[in-house]
């Protein structure tokens, strides 16, 4: 059987050999009028893929396809889907409207909500699985596809679609932009996309680091200062500085919390979006003299999305990105150098049609 009965993709078995991929069919979930069918051209690979295959976050659902930074050609279209047509490029990526920004959440629907069904490794009510981009179609309901602008390849925009999102949202529902001062923490997946967003929209940024040898691609990337927190007392020149810090770390290793909080000005946030899986240690009192608050961001809304797509378009705004053939070899060496964060700053598995004939 071939699509649309069923798809193809690259799955994980086993959580302890988590880089290692097996080409499977499966059945995706019955097609919805309100559906809509993307053939897959490019998808990132990331870091939440790593974490949810290996265990990280908790035992995956297996066999489990990954992958939530989809872009595509739309095959096929249901009766009630009036936003995209069959030829459209389009990206699905992993979303949450929790500001109650869709119809659905509109009309308060307490039965089915789409908006809360991951991408992969996640159920549908009917007990139908969710499979992610490493695989030849993607099936999702229309809420979940945006619109490409023109002007931005399918290999760089895919990484925006959990990346960008994951900080550009942030960054929007804080109100930065002009006359603003924001501190970006870690350069890598996540930062290169913040530094270039933060810029985009205006502000002073600041690119904060362990050290100097991502300094020269800070500032290509829209960083005006540096910072180096190795250095003895570096928070000390910059207490009450920012109006807003985004951490992207992915470990809570020898990460000093109190220093960064003592430089958030009166009221400022530090929202930290990197997810490590080891627990960071915080002391309650270092908030108290500045008035500030610690949070996260889950990810972001639609109309944040179509935000951010046409703010990249507009500002030439892209991935970093390094291609990967996607085939068992190629995804294996992706996760594998990913997780020892050999990558400048995203991989995205490209060729589909030479894999999926």
């Amino acid at each position: 059987m071939a699509y649309p009965d069923t798809f193809e993709g690259f799955a994980v078995h086993d959580p302890s050999k988590w880089s290692e991929v097996k080409k499977i069919q499966f059945t995706p979930r019955p097609f919805q009028e309100d559906d809509v069918d993307i053939k897959i051209e490019a998808c990132g690979i990331c870091s939440s893929d790593i974490h949810t295959i290996s265990g990280g976050w908790g035992q995956p659902k297996l066999p489990s396809i990954v992958g939530h930074e989809i872009v595509g050609t739309v095959v096929r279209v249901g009766s009630k889907v009036d936003n995209i047509k069959v030829g459209d490029t389009v990206g699905m990526g992993a979303m949450c409207w929790a500001d109650l920004t869709c119809d659905v959440c509109k009309a308060k629907n307490e039965n089915y909500c789409p908006n809360w069904i991951d991408t992969y490794d996640d159920a549908y009510p009917d007990g139908s699985r969710t499979y992610g981009g490493y695989s030849n179609y993607a099936r999702c309901n229309k809420e979940f596809a945006f619109k490409i602008p023109e002007g931005l390849s399918v290999e760089g925009v895919a990484p925006m679609l959990c990346a960008g999102i994951t900080t550009y949202s942030p960054l929007k529902r804080n109100n930065i932009g002009p006359g603003k001062k924001v501190g970006i923490v870690g350069i890598g997946g996540l930062g290169h996309f913040a530094l270039q967003f933060a810029k985009a929209l205006g502000a002073e940024v600041y690119a904060i680091s362990r050290n100097d040898k991502k300094k020269a691609d800070a500032l290509k990337l829209g960083a005006d200062y540096f910072i180096e927190t190795e250095k003895e007392g570096w928070n000390l020149p910059y207490k009450y500085k920012f109006d807003l810090i985004i951490s992207t770390a992915n470990s809570s290793n020898n990460f000093d919390l109190d220093a960064y909080v003592s430089t958030l000005n009166i009221g400022a946030k530090f929202v930290s979006v990197g997810l490590p899986e080891d627990k960071m240690e915080m002391n309650a009192g270092s908030f108290i003299k500045n008035g500030c608050y610690f949070g996260s961001s889950h990810l972001g809304n639609r109309e944040e999305m179509k935000e951010m797509l046409e703010l990249a378009a507009e500002k030439g705004i892209e991935a970093w990105y390094e291609p990967i053939s996607i085939s068992q070899e190629g995804i294996k060496n992706g996760l594998e150098k990913l997780h020892r964060n050999d990558v400048k700053y995203r991989f995205t598995l490209t060729d589909y049609a030479k894999q999926f004939e």
